[in-house]
């Protein structure tokens, strides 16, 4: 079997908690070459996840012209996306990029374009599409048990959990707080489920509240409020061409008890679903009023959990499968750009204290 050489850069926590031990555990890949700007992160990242013949690098552009990869996982700030997603395609070679796409929609719409130019292909790293509650009802949505889904939130709240480490905090690297961090998968989630991708217009709001607290709370340790430059919470109202609403909440500091990440309810004309204790179905049914609990773990067995492979290594499998098999990927990289369009007009609404129309936004 003909192993793809894959590249990392970015060897910094995403990759560590997330793309290296699943491409570890998918057997048509071997990890080659590992980049990042800390030559310390590069060499540690493939003493644990590289063969010997391994190669590390501090410069990605160095790292792409020597070396012959297949694949290159991009997993850097928000603000290098597009630059070396676009890079890595250039050179031949297939892209996954860590969420969201790109800071800007129009550096996402230059990576699209960049894709189509080369002929690679090109996905983003939402791994919440692969939990069993989403793939399980996405199914449900496809076959129309829900009806028209007419109008959904999307999820993704925390009381005290504000990343203080690395470029977290820095609108400048990341372009944003909560929304663009744990909110675009939430908003990835909904609008996937509803197969609805034409937003007419947004409107939204941005807070930064709570990142003035000094010696706060916080699951982290305290943060700095001097660093702190980007939104604690941020709301928006998304209205879709067809009459559909989305209402998205995301805070990474919020006085609310009502906590829950990468998750969706949704109201359809037959049914509704939501992600708040598990799984629930909800309907009618010969005049009569359900509510289902779906139970996605087998259990009933001593000696087997029935835990199965995780989000992330579903992802990583699923993604090079489809570069073998010559497929589209399951995240689609037009899919993910309407999600950095949405998240980019809801922070265009909170500065202009405006409404945002999709056709404006494009143009602007």
């Amino acid at each position: 079997m003909t192993l793809l050489k894959v590249g990392i850069i970015g060897c910094g926590g995403i990759a560590n908690g997330k793309h290296l031990p699943a491409l570890a555990q998918v057997k048509e890949v071997e990890l080659v070459a590992f980049c990042d700007l800390i030559s310390e992160r590069a060499e540690e990242a493939k003493i644990h996840y590289g063969p010997l013949t391994a190669k590390t690098f501090t410069n990605y552009q160095k790292m792409l012209e020597e070396m012959e990869l297949d694949v290159v996982h991009v997993c850097t700030p928000n603000s290098t996306h597009a630059e070396l997603s676009i890079a890595a395609m250039e050179a031949d070679c297939h892209v996954m990029c860590e969420k969201p796409m790109a800071k800007k929609s129009a550096e996402a719409r230059s990576m699209i374009e960049a894709a189509e130019k080369t002929g690679k292909k090109l996905t983003i790293g939402y791994q919440n599409r692969f939990r069993k509650d989403s793939t399980y009802l996405h199914e449900i949505c496809d076959e129309g048990e829900l009806g028209e889904i007419y109008f959904a939130k999307a999820h993704a709240i925390r009381r005290r959990a504000v990343p203080t480490w690395g470029v977290f905090l820095d609108e400048e690297a990341q372009g944003g707080g909560p929304l663009i961090d744990i909110g675009t998968h939430a908003l990835d989630l909904t609008l996937w489920l509803m197969d609805n991708y034409k937003p007419k217009y947004v409107v939204g709001k941005a807070y930064h509240k709570l990142a003035e607290t000094e010696n706060a709370a916080n699951a982290w340790g305290a943060w700095d409020p001097e660093k702190f430059t980007v939104e604690d919470s941020a709301f928006g109202f998304i209205m879709m061409e067809n009459g559909a609403t989305i209402f998205l909440e995301a805070s990474w500091a919020l006085n609310s008890l009502d906590v829950k990440e990468a998750k969706t309810t949704l109201h359809g004309t037959k049914g509704g679903a939501d992600m708040n204790d598990g799984l629930t179905i909800n309907g009618e049914d010969h005049s009569t009023l359900f509510e289902k609990k779906i139970e996605l773990e087998p259990g009933g067995v001593d000696f087997y959990d029935g835990a199965g492979d995780k989000p992330e290594v579903l992802e990583v499998q699923s993604w090079i499968d489809a570069i073998i098999k010559d497929k589209e990927p399951v995240v689609k990289p037009e899919q993910a750009l309407v999600v950095t369009e949405i998240l980019e007009a809801i922070y265009k609404a909170s500065e202009t204290n405006q409404p945002v129309f999709f056709s404006e936004r494009k143009g602007g």
